[in-house]
C-alpha cells in the first residue's frame, strides 16, 4: 500500500498524535517479541499488550505507510466532533441530536463501555449505552422498522437549540441462586425505559433494546473470516444432534449494496466494519457521510430539520477520505496475545471450557481469507489463524437475556456470540468487567450463568463445577 500524501491538516494531527501516544502505539508493535504459537490469538497480527492501551495497538505486521494511516484514523477516532458553523470546518456538524461526541467516547481506549451503575439512580445520559428503538413490522432492506417520532435509537443529548429526545429510566431487579455445591450468587436484571419524551410519545408497539459499546480489537480478522466458512459451520451444527443451533444474520450492506452475512452487534446485524462505522458515525455523533447523507430527524423533529449543517453544508460532514482511515484504524487494532497459556490453572479451565461443550459457540479458531472492503483493510490480515473464540452465528440464548426486539433474520432471543479475545484484559483498559450487551454480568462467571436456551446445558454444567473449578474456568477465559 502507497503511503497517503499528507494534507496540512493531517500532518498536525499526526505530529500531535505521536507528541502524546502515537509513539506508544507504533512502538509496541516494534518491539519484536517472539510470541509462542500459543500466544497468538490474531497470528502475525498479535501484540503482546497489557494495561490501559492493551486494546489500542496496530497490527504488529503493517507496514509504514499502513501504520501512518492509522495513526491519522486513530485521530479521527479519538477527537471530538464540535457544533456547526465552526472554523474547524474538518470537525464540525456534531448533532443535531447525539449521544457522544466522538467514537472514542463510547469505544474508551477501543475498548468496551462503561453501563451505567447500577445500584444508583441515573443522574446523567449513558454515553457508552444506548437504546435501539424499532416498532413491529419490517423496515428499510428487511430491517427493524423505525419507531416514525424517534427513529431507530434514543438521543440523549442535542446541541443548542434543539430539545433532547428524552432520558433514559433504569430499575434493577436482583436474582437469587446457588451453585450445586451450596455456594451462593445474584445476578442483576436490568430494565431500560424512556421519559420526558420531547416530541411526543412513541407508537404503542415500541421495542427497546440496550447495547453496551464492545471492545473494537480484531475486527478487521472477523471481517475476513470467509463466509463459506461461517455458513459451512452452521450447517454442521444444524446436521448435529444436540441444542446449538446456529444461525447466519442476513443483513443489507450500505458499501456492497447487497444483503451479506451479518458480523458484527449484538445481534450480528452488520456486515461490515466499514456500514458499522458510517452508521455509527450518523446515528450517535449525528455526522453525515456519502453513504448516510441524511440527519436522523424525523418529520416532527423541526428544530432538529432546521439546525446548522457542518463541513459549510456543501455535503457530508465526514469526507470518503477520513472516514475510510476511521475505518481502516479499527480494521486493523491488534489482538492482545494471551496471558500465561501454559500456567495448570489455565489449562485446568481449558479442559473444563470444553467440557462443558463451552466451544459449540465460542468456536476456537479460524483461518482468514480477503477482506470483502479491501480499501479499508491491510493484506497482513489476510491468511492469518486466529482464536476469538466466536462463531459469528446467532443462538437463541433463552428468555433470560431476551430483549424481544427482531433484527433482520435475529429473534428477539437470539444472540450473536460475542468472541472471548481479551476479555481478560476489559479491566485493565477500562476499569470495569461489565459484560453482555447491557453489562448485567459482573464478570465471566455471570455471564455464564444469564446463558440459557441453546447453552442451557453449559450453563448447568458450570452450576455443577465446584469453587476451583470454576475459578479455573474463569482464569482461562481470561487468558485467551
Amino acid at each position: 500500500m502507497s503511503a497517503i500524501p499528507p494534507t496540512p491538516l493531517r500532518g498536525l494531527l499526526l505530529a500531535a498524535l505521536l507528541g502524546a501516544n502515537g509513539a506508544l502505539l507504533i512502538h509496541a508493535a516494534e518491539r519484536g517479541e517472539t510470541l509462542a504459537e500459543n500466544e497468538q490469538t490474531g497470528g502475525a497480527t498479535t501484540v503482546a499488550a497489557t494495561g490501559r492501551n492493551a486494546f489500542s495497538f496496530a497490527a504488529a505486521n503493517l507496514d509504514d505507510a499502513e501504520r501512518t494511516r492509522f495513526a491519522v484514523g486513530n485521530s479521527f477516532f479519538r477527537r471530538n466532533w464540535v457544533e456547526a458553523p465552526s472554523s474547524t470546518a474538518a470537525r464540525d456538524g456534531l448533532g443535531p441530536h447525539f449521544i457522544a461526541r466522538s467514537c472514542g467516547g463510547c469505544h474508551v481506549q477501543s475498548g468496551r463501555g462503561a453501563p451505567p451503575d447500577y445500584a444508583k439512580p441515573l443522574a446523567e445520559p449513558p454515553v457508552a449505552l444506548l437504546l435501539r428503538l424499532s416498532i413491529p413490522g419490517e423496515g428499510p432492506h428487511g430491517g427493524p422498522r423505525p419507531d416514525p417520532i424517534y427513529s431507530d435509537q434514543l438521543k440523549t443529548l442535542a446541541v443548542p437549540g434543539v430539545r433532547v429526545e428524552g432520558r433514559v429510566t433504569l430499575t434493577v431487579r436482583t436474582l437469587h441462586g446457588r451453585f450445586d455445591d451450596g455456594t451462593p450468587y445474584t445476578l442483576r436484571q436490568p430494565r431500560f425505559g424512556l421519559t420526558g419524551l420531547a416530541y411526543g410519545p412513541p407508537d404503542r408497539g415500541l421495542m427497546i433494546g440496550p447495547r453496551l459499546a464492545s471492545q473494537l480489537i480484531g475486527m478487521g480478522l472477523l471481517e475476513a473470516i470467509p463466509e463459506g466458512e461461517i455458513r459451512a459451520n452452521a450447517a454442521q451444527q444444524a446436521a448435529q444432534p444436540g441444542p446449538v443451533k446456529g444461525r447466519p444474520n442476513e443483513v443489507w450492506d450500505a458499501f456492497a449494496q447487497r444483503p451479506m452475512l451479518g458480523r458484527f452487534g449484538w445481534k450480528a446485524n452488520v456486515a461490515t466494519l466499514a456500514h458499522q462505522t458510517s452508521a455509527a458515525f450518523v446515528g450517535d455523533i449525528g455526522i453525515t457521510s456519502t453513504r448516510f447523507p441524511q440527519e436522523s430527524c424525523t418529520f416532527t423533529q423541526a428544530d432538529c430539520l432546521g439546525a446548522p449543517r457542518g463541513a459549510k453544508g456543501d455535503g457530508p460532514e465526514i469526507d470518503d477520505r477520513t472516514l475510510g482511515d476511521v475505518i481502516f484504524y479499527q480494521a486493523v487494532l491488534a489482538p492482545p496475545a494471551r496471558r500465561e497459556p501454559d500456567h495448570p490453572q489455565v489449562r485446568r479451565g481449558q479442559a473444563l471450557f470444553e467440557r462443558a461443550q463451552c466451544g459449540a459457540c465460542h468456536r476456537p479458531s479460524w483461518v482468514t481469507g480477503d477482506s470483502p472492503l479491501p480499501e479499508f483493510a491491510s493484506p497482513a490480515l489476510k491468511g492469518q489463524t486466529i482464536w476469538p473464540y466466536t462463531d459469528l452465528l446467532l443462538h437463541d440464548m433463552g428468555g433470560g437475556l431476551a430483549d424481544g426486539r427482531p433484527d433482520f433474520l435475529a429473534s428477539g432471543r437470539q444472540w450473536r456470540t460475542p468472541p472471548l479475545w481479551g476479555v481478560g484484559l476489559i479491566r485493565d483498559v477500562n476499569d470495569h468487567q461489565q459484560l453482555l450487551h447491557d453489562g448485567r454480568a459482573r464478570g465471566v462467571l455471570e455471564a455464564v450463568l444469564w446463558h440459557g436456551g441453546e447453552a442451557d446445558a453449559s450453563r448447568r454444567a458450570v452450576l455443577k463445577m465446584n469453587r476451583g473449578e470454576r475459578a479455573a474456568l474463569v482464569r482461562f477465559v481470561e487468558s485467551l
